[in-house]
């Protein structure tokens, strides 16, 4: 069986589709993959890929601009090539409409993940599809790594995640960029980030970086893209110390050279943070402003992930910082510094006094999922409390297997709780109208009662959406409603599910 994987994404996203791949080729399925070209350099680190198709999207733009005709042949062209053989499955994990509209082009049987009815309208293959589009757009509502969602969306149980080591060609280079540097080692710095309020400022960078200099001689070797290459300098212009400026001097699988010659990679929430993770270069990631590692961090056992110990974080997308950008001054450089000189001399990671920052270790939990425990006795605050909770019931309710009896935890009832137990009685509450109106439909179709019916279908999504901790649910209840209405009975069965799961979440608190 031939099974099309369309990964549309950035390059940290690409990369983490790898176990997802290996996956599909332990299953017997030969994997080719689809990507957009400019990280071509990105996928040919992917384990058991067959064939790469690189889409040259700016170019088909740039031809509907010129001429139309033409760019939609060049379009037919390529689709060809992408169709030979005819696959027997599209596995797309981009939920975009030019991706959707792709897969449907590609093929029609089987398709997993994002696609399209016969009427152009959105459909999902499992709940986890559901639940990957709709639960990125909230923050606290993300409690398992984007690696391990890929898996479930393409069927799969977690496997482990291993990029493909970098060609001798790639490795050559390295060697000549990093010739001359003598020591016990390098260790490698990413000062970028997607955003700027993401990243943690070069002059901490500089001080963190100094620190390990001075304490164990590793020596501080810049990587990231030639884009980047202003922050190399402001690092040059604060930096007392000897280092290697490689940002924008090299493709990803020399970059993947390099990182693999160093002990640690200490970086913002990067591609480079995954690739690191993907070779099992130990990592060290910041994580700021809407940056969190719940769903995002490097999906490496014994990594770490730093956040600011800061109520406000992490912030809402979209939302104009009221601090002044605290959070990027809250975790202290020079304690930085010695949490990863410890590391390097002792390879155990001790939390210094003063860092200013949650720290997170990257380990399995009891399914195979990637999850984080922490360092700093951080365990019992509202947040990682919530988020235990929902790996446990979430994992049950989108396997669609009935969600169990859950032991309610010793949880201090703050303003969180109350919110959410305001927000669970008044959940419970909406589907019961909303089941008992549509029972009534059943025996009467007709009845005055259908208006309103509607109504309270969208007053659940409303409710579900606006609640801070349950707002995930929101696009998941639009999007099963609207493929469950058809069927009343169907229709029903949806609201009981989701009552479970609310009275779940009431045990789990200790509320039932």
């Amino acid at each position: 069986m031939r099974t099309v994987v369309i990964n549309l994404t950035r390059f940290g996203d690409l990369l983490q589709t790898q176990p997802a791949l290996s996956g599909l080729r332990a299953r017997g399925s030969r994997v080719d993959l689809v990507c957009l070209d400019a990280f071509q350099g990105a996928a040919s680190l992917l384990s058991d890929v067959d064939r790469i198709f690189p889409l040259p999207g700016a170019r088909f733009l740039a031809g509907l601009d010129a001429h139309w005709p033409s760019a939609v042949a060049d379009f037919a062209s390529w689709t060809v090539q992408a169709q030979d053989p005819m696959p027997a499955r599209v596995l797309n994990l981009t939920p975009t409409l030019p991706a959707r509209l792709l897969g449907r082009v590609l093929g029609q049987n089987g398709d997993g993940g994002f696609g399209l009815d016969a009427f152009g309208f959105g459909q999902h293959s499992s709940p986890w599809a559901v639940f990957l589009q709709a639960a990125s757009a909230y923050r606290g509502c993300s409690p398992f790594n984007l690696v391990d969602v890929f898996q479930r969306v393409a069927g799969l149980d977690p496997g482990p995640f291993a990029l493909k080591a970098p060609d001798r060609e790639a490795q050559i280079c390295a060697g000549s960029l990093l010739e001359g540097l003598h020591g016990p080692g390098l260790v490698a710095l990413q000062l970028g980030a997607s955003q700027g309020a993401r990243r943690w400022p070069v002059a901490a960078f500089a001080r963190a970086g100094g620190v390990v200099w001075e304490k164990t001689g590793c020596t501080p070797v810049l990587v990231g893209s030639a884009g980047e290459a202003h922050l190399g300098l402001e690092f040059a212009r604060l930096a007392q110390y000897p280092f290697r400026d490689l940002i924008g001097r090299t493709d990803v699988p020399t970059l993947a050279a390099v990182l693999l010659r160093a002990r640690l990679l200490l970086t913002n929430d990067t591609g480079t943070m995954h690739l690191a993770a993907g070779l099992g270069v130990p990592v060290a990631a910041v994580f700021l402003a809407t940056a969190q590692p719940f769903d995002t961090g490097p999906y490496l056992e014994g990594s770490i992930s730093l956040e600011p110990d800061m109520a406000c974080h992490p912030c809402s997308f979209g939302q104009v910082c009221p601090n002044g950008m605290a959070c990027q001054r809250r975790m202290d450089p020079e304690a930085v510094g010695l949490f990863v000189e410890g590391f390097l001399r002792s390879g155990d990671w001790t939390v210094p006094p003063g860092l200013g920052a949650r720290v997170w270790q990257g380990r399995r939990d009891g399914y195979g999922f990637m999850g984080l425990v922490s360092l700093s006795g951080h365990e019992t605050e509202d947040r990682s409390r919530w988020v235990s909770v929902q790996r446990d019931v979430y994992r049950q309710f989108l396997d669609q297997k009935p969600v169990g009896e859950m032991v309610g935890q010793s949880w201090p009832c703050g303003q969180f709780k109350r919110r959410l137990k305001q927000d669970l009685q008044r959940g419970l509450l909406l589907l019961a109208l909303v089941q008992e109106q549509g029972r009534l439909l059943t025996m009467n179709p007709g009845a005055p009662v259908r208006k309103k019916f509607l109504a309270n279908c969208q007053n659940v999504q409303d409710f579900f959406a606006g609640s801070p901790a349950l707002g995930a649910l929101g696009p998941m209840w639009n999007h099963q409603a609207q493929d469950h209405g058809r069927d009343m009975a169907m229709f029903l069965g949806l609201c009981g599910r989701y009552s479970e799961l609310l009275r779940v979440f009431q045990q789990c608190l200790g509320l039932a």
